[in-house]
């Protein structure tokens, strides 16, 4: 196990040593990589995939730091029209998602161009243009570190809610090794969000394609900046840094009407545009937010990070933007983005 960086292995490409690093490529080394985990550490391992929503120490990480780049889709036939598809965990999920395009396979095309693997997708229960994991979610095979075996987690058990899960909140104890989807041969869902209704030309509630939505869904998420171009000036970034606000009635009707989004979570909260906060608060694309570190050149709601950064620093300017934004607003913005590693 070679010592390696943190910020290798995140697209922030912040972050300082791991004392050991370990990549699993194939499903067959997970038993070797657990004894030799046990044998070497008193904690459980960090564990990334393409480390694409994760601010990573600037102090590293002391124990084993496992990147999971196991994958395989396998689809099993449950009817004429439902088939169950188990995703080994470091599948990217763009790649799935293009899968079941083809497939004709209806349930994830709206995940399309979300960056990470499957098995991080649960985590945050990521979802985009009114579509999210736990809405085909079938079950887990996870390791459970605390009782140090392997489990099957129904999706229930999963305690999936907007952009939160029970893996979020207790980080360490379990480790995903695959997902099972409940997919349908059929078109797509119905359509829910208006910029999707226009990037396909159809009316809220339409049910193209599935194709024709993935193909949509990645479009427009290039229009507005969306999509991590590991080459690009923008290359160095964990994506949207805050998550779409909880307000009440009252805010949502005052800030609606000063033209802010605001939409009903899959819970039932309502929510307000993070990014539309964020510039109206006074941030615009481009802008620079602390040393090394600027709002992307497409979007405010998306920070990148430059010579001079540091995840520290990073995080530091999360926390004065969410300040700022409270100030002028009255709503506080939550981060998306997890830390890994040793934090003070």
């Amino acid at each position: 196990m070679p010592s390696t960086t943190l910020a290798s292995l995140t697209t922030l490409r912040l972050g300082g040593p791991a004392e050991h690093a370990l990549t699993i490529s194939s499903p067959a080394d997970w038993a070797d990589a657990v004894r030799a985990i046990g044998q070497r550490d008193d904690q459980a391992p960090v564990v990334l995939g393409h480390g694409s929503n994760v601010i990573a120490s600037d102090a590293g990480h002391p124990g084993t730091v496992v990147v999971m780049n196991t994958e395989g889709i396998t689809a099993t036939r449950v009817d004429d029209t439902t088939v169950d598809v188990t995703v080994q965990a470091g599948q990217p999920l763009t790649d799935l998602t293009a899968w079941a395009a083809a497939e004709q396979l209806a349930g994830i095309e709206c995940l399309a161009g979300i960056p990470g693997t499957t098995g991080a997708a649960p985590v945050q229960n990521a979802g985009a243009y009114g579509q999210q994991i736990s809405d085909t979610l079938d079950h887990l095979t996870v390791w459970d570190w605390e009782m140090n075996c392997m489990r099957t987690l129904p999706a229930e058990a999963c305690r999936l809610r907007h952009r939160d899960s029970r893996f979020k909140n207790n980080p360490g104890r379990w480790t995903i090794l695959t997902v099972t989807f409940h997919l349908i041969r059929s078109a797509a869902a119905p359509v829910a969000y208006q910029p999707l209704a226009d990037e396909l030309s159809v009316p809220v509630g339409t049910r193209p394609p599935v194709a024709e939505v993935t193909a949509a869904v990645l479009a427009n998420r290039h229009r507005r900046g969306l999509l991590l171009d590991p080459h690009g000036p923008d290359a160095r970034q964990a994506g949207s840094v805050f998550l779409n606000s909880p307000v009440t009635v009252t805010q949502a009707d005052h800030w609606s009407a000063a033209g802010c989004p605001v939409h009903t979570d899959s819970d039932g909260q309502l929510r307000a545009s993070a990014g539309w906060l964020l510039e109206h608060s006074g941030y615009r694309p481009g802008n620079k937010i602390a040393d090394g570190i600027r709002c992307s050149d497409r979007r405010a709601l998306t920070l990148t990070a430059h010579d001079g950064a540091t995840a520290t620093g990073f995080a530091q300017a999360l926390t004065e933007l969410s300040a700022q934004v409270e100030i002028a607003t009255g709503i506080k913005l939550r981060p998306e983005p997890m830390l890994v590693g040793a934090w003070a």
